[in-house]
């Protein structure tokens, strides 16, 4: 599932190509995604100029002249991609690929196209004066790449909470955007087991908040992780699947010890880490 480094390289990919720049048609070929796309969702964006490509957890949020956001969530194989200036509109069939659902045509002859095999992602459109009111965005904590998620905050937050220190990093009314992978690389780096209650984290907070900044960025540099579906909006995967130290490595030496890396399932998911690092 894309998570924030591959929404953030998303986001820096798309805002060259569509900041400025007048959406001349949207073209739905298939509307029916986790939720179904808005009413007059492509005469709203007609003719529509983005003023800014921001990012909210995993979201995309584009912010348009007309007052109203778009926002886009990739689900678990979503992608947006850009194609090259055409002089065919729309797009001759043999230019898409099978899952291509919604395509933003825009004023400078090039497109944006939203690829989604497994249809979990979404998109909304919605005035920016309810972005703090919207259900998918009015719960989320803060984003672990700013000031709020401090170790001042985080020991508030996880004094008395029993559930394992990974699950709670998951939780996005804790801090956004740290799914799965990123969870997992984090915790390696602060030397914290995933099964550890949340609680004892207690005076870990700094070193855990400096080892999820640093993973995530280093895998933002490397345009996010790509595990089957995701590439980022230049058609390219990302790399920061070449840099983990232990997700997906059961078994395989420790980077830093040589001892083998081991798996356990923690709410459905997989978490690995190392048992000699990780106390």
């Amino acid at each position: 599932m894309p998570e924030l480094p591959e929404v953030e390289t998303t986001r820096r990919g798309l805002t060259p190509v569509m900041r400025g720049q007048r959406i001349d048609k949207v073209e739905v070929r298939r509307g029916d995604l986790r939720l179904p796309l808005p009413e007059t969702f492509a005469r709203r964006l007609a003719g529509r100029q983005v003023m800014a490509l921001r990012r909210r957890a995993k979201y995309l949020l584009i912010d348009l002249d007309s007052g109203e956001v778009l926002m886009i969530h990739l689900g678990m194989s979503g992608s947006l991609r850009v194609l090259p200036k055409t002089p065919t509109t729309p797009l001759a069939p043999a230019t898409l690929l099978t899952h291509d659902h919604v395509i933003f045509y825009l004023h400078s002859g090039q497109c944006v196209v939203f690829h989604d095999p497994r249809r979990f992602g979404l998109m909304d459109l919605f005035p920016a004066t309810r972005e703090t009111d919207h259900p998918l965005l009015a719960h989320l904590g803060p984003e672990p790449l700013g000031a709020a998620f401090s170790p001042a905050y985080l020991a508030a937050k996880l004094m008395r909470k029993t559930p394992p220190i990974k699950q709670a990093l998951m939780d996005q009314r804790l801090v956004v955007g740290v799914g799965n992978i990123y969870a997992s690389e984090s915790l390696f780096l602060a030397g914290l087991h995933p099964a550890l209650p949340a609680w004892r984290v207690r005076g870990h907070e700094k070193k855990l908040i400096h080892a999820v900044r640093q993973v995530l960025n280093a895998a933002i540099i490397s345009g996010g992780s790509t595990l089957r579906d995701y590439t980022q909006a230049s058609g390219e995967t990302g790399y920061f699947q070449h840099q983990f130290n232990v997700y997906a490595r059961k078994g395989e030496p420790c980077v830093h010890c040589g001892s083998a890396i081991e798996k356990i399932t923690q709410g459905g998911r997989a978490s690995f880490f190392c048992p000699t690092c990780q106390s």
